[in-house]
């Protein structure tokens, strides 16, 4: 049997749901197929979304019409604003989710999105020719032909487990792991690795002595990830727990090495640093005498919780004797272990900021199989795909986020010229213009981008265009209002600052650590009445102007940097040397250069091994 589409979507995870929802939306006739139409969105590791920078990526999702931050604020039962001690640019949001709710809420969305079908079966061939993919061919023996094809097959592509010393074939426990379609795609000198992640156990909350942890509740303010005006939280609100591990877990943890994969040589991949098990984090650290552990709800109304911070790939019976010894744990009962997995990834400098392949035209990567981890990682990089994929099909230029525009410009940036050499994981660190990637300002950013190319709905775009008038409001009435130090000196002190010595601006004395735009209006009515009249998303709105107020120093130094940068990236040099025949760049530059053949001088700076020195040569050579 044969079907025809514009594009193909292998893989239903976080990053197959954007690109498919994507590509359809602006028109193409797209199919999504999935082992399991039951698995849709699935959370193989906690079900939570968001957390630093990866809250700020949700954001810039939702910002260009994808549905991840929607089905977040549907499927919530607790939301948190984590790191509000530090200033705007590192506040970074997270939600713990219903598992099972999120997966129905994100397949309700997909299988009414006009153009988009689904196909529950398992892809095991990419079908070219003349150096262009032309479509798949499944499991069930159907051929898809198509336009273009997004592979996000996250742990499947011959994914194996491992528990003690046992290893079971699968891309997650109890679901098979996709063979041969890895070997596919390498025929045609793709290149591919092996890369590890891991999960925890998962727990029976009725076995849970929970007077022995500390509660740790959500937030219920205005805070959410859609930019769009949806109503309140919908389900129940739940807390999470924390409690710690102790010397005796320790012994019993190290009893366990012999049999543990990560250090019997079962497996030889390389996992994530910044989401060690709990056997590495004995072993990197032996001196230390506890780790914190999260325990956390998957549902509104499932007992079963999972707990954040033990990954593990030990034996059953390490792992149970274990945690058997956390007084909250004393009674414990599982509902499964925790395991490692390992699978394969393709490098991603083989890609173009598009995520299209540079060797298989109209072939697209996004997700794990681009050596990244993480949900939201997965799902930024799958609107891109879409999105390209779609213009590949149609017509129009590519669309490309920058360094300076998004956290999802950085990501894949970081990808597609340094690669990898363990799985990515985003944080602030990362993103050199953090200032300007806040999460309050994603649609700021990238709604009218979005909009312009048929992605972002009218609705969103007149949510903005709102936004931006009220704050422009704000903003002007705040540079313009005059008051006198009589007026306003007693509300000062009773707000924690100095007195006026003479008038100034009502901007001037926002700029005041100890005042907001609240507290500061509870004096001034006129300022008052000013903020009552914004009608929709009040609360929002306020907060980002009162940002844009005290942070527009930083904000515009940042961009004046950005900008900078760009004169740059408007140098394009690819096609244009020989690099193996500069002989004034040093060895490892021209073997970087040739191996990324950058598009851009500015990327050209980013890889690694090249110095400023040889950016410089590059220059010289331009300008004759």
């Amino acid at each position: 049997m044969e079907f025809h589409f514009d594009i193909i979507v292998i893989g239903a995870g976080h990053a197959g749901c954007e690109a498919a929802a994507a590509a359809a939306r602006l028109g193409s006739k797209t199919c999504l197929i999935t082992m399991d139409m039951n698995k849709i969105a699935q959370m193989s590791c906690n079900p939570a979304i968001g957390g630093i920078a990866k809250g700020q990526i949700v954001r810039e999702i939702d910002a260009l019409g994808g549905y991840t931050g929607i089905v977040t604020d549907k499927t919530a039962i607790q939301f948190r604003m984590l790191n509000r001690s530090k200033g705007p640019a590192m506040w970074s949001p997270r939600a713990q989710c219903d598992r099972n709710k999120f997966i129905w809420t994100w397949r309700e969305i997909l299988e009414n999105i006009p153009n988009l079908s689904i196909w529950q079966d398992t892809v095991h061939e990419i079908l070219a020719k003349d150096g262009a993919v032309t479509g798949v061919r499944t499991q069930m023996d159907v051929t898809f032909h198509a336009k273009a094809v997004v592979l996000t097959a996250g742990t499947f592509l011959n994914g194996l487990m491992h528990i003690g010393r046992v290893q079971i074939a699968g891309g997650r426990v109890s679901e098979p792991a996709s063979l041969h379609l890895t070997e596919s795609i390498a025929r045609h000198g793709i290149h591919y690795g092996r890369m590890k992640t891991g999960t925890p156990v998962r727990i029976d909350g009725r076995s849970v002595h929970f007077d022995q942890m500390e509660i740790q509740n959500g937030e219920n303010d205005f805070h959410k990830f859609s930019f769009l005006d949806m109503p309140k939280r919908e389900l129940k609100q739940l807390p999470c727990w924390t409690c710690f591990t102790n010397e005796e877990v320790h012994k019993v943890l190290r009893e366990g090495l012999p049999d543990s994969p990560l250090y019997n040589g079962q497996i030889q991949s390389i996992g994530p640093r910044y989401c060690p098990s709990i056997e590495t984090k004995i072993v990197t650290f032996p001196d230390k005498e506890q780790h914190q552990l999260f325990l956390e709800p998957e549902g509104e109304t499932t007992q079963e919780l999972y707990l954040n911070g033990f990954s593990s790939s030990l034996p059953i019976d390490i792992q149970i004797r274990a945690l058997k010894h956390i007084p909250a744990f004393k009674d414990l009962a599982i509902y499964r272990p925790g395991y490692a997995i390992e699978y394969d990834y393709f490098d991603p400098t083989q890609l173009r900021h598009t995520l299209e392949s540079k060797i298989l035209r109209n072939l697209f990567f996004a997700g794990q199989v681009n050596g990244t981890t993480g949900y939201e990682e997965a799902a930024g990089q799958g609107i891109i795909a879409g999105i390209n994929a779609h213009v590949n099909c149609h017509g129009g230029p590519s669309f490309i986020l920058h360094r300076d525009e998004a956290y999802i410009g950085v990501l894949i940036d970081d990808l597609v010229t340094k690669g990898v050499d363990e799985p990515y994981r985003m944080f602030t660190s990362r993103a050199e213009y953090r200032i300007l990637l806040r999460q309050d300002d994603a649609d700021m950013r990238l709604t009218e981008r979005s909009y312009r190319i048929g992605l972002a709905s009218k609705e969103r775009y007149g949510l903005l265009c709102s936004k931006k008038k009220e704050m422009e409001r704000i903003l002007h009435f705040t540079q313009n209002f005059s008051i006198k130090a009589p007026r306003i000196n007693e509300a000062l002190v009773q707000l924690g600052t100095t007195p006026l010595q003479h008038g100034c601006k009502l901007i001037d004395i926002i700029n005041r650590p100890q005042i907001t735009i609240r507290n500061i209006a509870a004096y001034i009515p006129a300022f008052q009445n000013e903020l009552g009249q914004i009608a929709n998303r009040k609360d929002e709105i306020i907060e980002a102007a009162e940002v844009q107020i005290k942070y527009s120093g930083y904000i515009e130094r940042e961009k004046l940097i950005a900008e900078k940068i760009h004169r740059l990236e408007a140098i394009k040099i690819k096609g244009k040397f020989d690099y193996d025949n500069l002989q004034s760049l040093s060895i490892e530059a021209r073997q970087k250069l040739k191996k990324i053949d950058p598009e851009t001088l500015a990327q050209a700076s980013r890889i690694p091994g090249v110095s400023p020195s040889d950016i410089n040569v590059l220059l010289v050579l331009l300008r004759k």
